[in-house]
């Protein structure tokens, strides 16, 4: 069976008028010039205006005007924002636990150092946008040509220097060199860029060569502890020596003192007894017999005294030593 044709009753009267179809699309473009005349540059940012493709102004923070495009175009560019690229690793998720990209970076990280070595070096350059003109219009690829002048600035600094140094007591005056030598080629090229800093962010040996590169690190600080201890034992017996020493030549020179006052003194004596001699020779040989005997006779054990006029001989008796017993 054929199906019955169906008529279409159009109300005329509900129909929007033909203003409205007229303004509609009127209003629609307007808000559209209006979107596109009008524009807002952020506090850290600075507009760049193109007429016809090029250069014209530059325009600060704030509500601005522009004449529609395709006449006058619209380039923002962040010069207040501190922008940063990374070398042999990449943020993956930046927050309070940082994840980073599994990917390899080892063709950024690799380098060869100045005592024919390898080390994995990764750093982080952070820079400014300070002229925006410089910045959009005098280098083609910017990004990617800052990126290759900062890693060919790297790898010429580590190449000059140990393995060592740039592992360990060198990094410092690493970053220093790369960020100056790198803002010298941002200025060679005008690029519109200034290096705030260079950050080693991880220095180390390559996988393969880690385990030996530990035991010669061990090595190393067995003879640092080896060398503190020599050290410690020179300052523990070096003055003690010393201070024997400087007491031993201090009792030298005391005996020395005394001997020479003792001499001094004997000659003194000597001198008098002699001057008392040549007054009274007679009496003074009897007292220096007598003295002499005095300090004799007590050293002496059995004592026998002699005599021409006596018969036999007379032993004298130690009383002192009886008197104690």
């Amino acid at each position: 069976m054929s199906e019955e044709p169906r008529i279409i009753d159009i109300d005329f009267k509900n129909r929007p008028p033909l203003k409205v179809l007229i303004l509609l699309p009127l209003v629609i473009l307007g808000l559209v010039l209006m979107g596109n005349i009008f524009y807002t540059i952020e506090p850290e940012e600075a507009g760049v205006i193109l007429r016809f493709g090029s250069y014209n102004r530059i325009t600060q923070p704030g509500l601005h005007f522009k004449m529609p495009y395709p006449i006058e175009q619209l380039a923002k560019v962040p010069i207040q924002r501190q922008l940063k690229q990374e070398f042999g690793f990449r943020t993956a998720e930046a927050g309070i636990k940082t994840r980073y990209s599994s990917a390899s970076f080892d063709s950024e990280s690799l380098m060869l150092t100045g005592d024919l070595n390898v080390a994995v070096v990764e750093w982080i350059a952070q820079y400014r946008v300070t002229d925006p003109y410089l910045y959009l219009f005098k280098v083609r690829n910017r990004e990617k040509t800052f990126h290759d002048m900062t890693e060919a600035v790297m790898r010429a600094v580590v190449g000059d220097r140990s393995v060592d140094e740039v592992i360990t007591i060198g990094r410092q005056e690493i970053e220093d060199q790369v960020r100056t030598h790198l803002q010298e080629l941002c200025n060679q090229y005008e690029i519109g860029i200034t290096v705030d800093q260079v950050v080693l962010q991880d220095v180390n040996p390559p996988d393969q060569v880690k385990p030996s590169f530990n035991e010669v690190n061990q090595a190393e600080q067995e003879r640092e502890r080896a060398i503190n201890d020599a050290r410690a034992e020179y300052n523990r017996v070096i003055p003690q020596a010393r201070g024997e020493a400087l007491r031993t030549v201090e009792q030298a020179e005391g005996y020395a003192m005394n001997r020479v006052n003792r001499a001094k003194g004997d000659a003194s004596l000597f001198d008098d007894v002699l001057a008392a001699y040549r007054r009274a020779p007679e009496v003074t040989r009897r007292r220096l017999y007598l003295e002499t005997m005095e300090q004799i006779f007590p050293k002496a054990g059995k004592k026998l005294i002699l005599d021409s006029d006596l018969e036999g001989v007379l032993p004298l008796l130690s009383l002192a030593k009886e008197v104690k017993q």
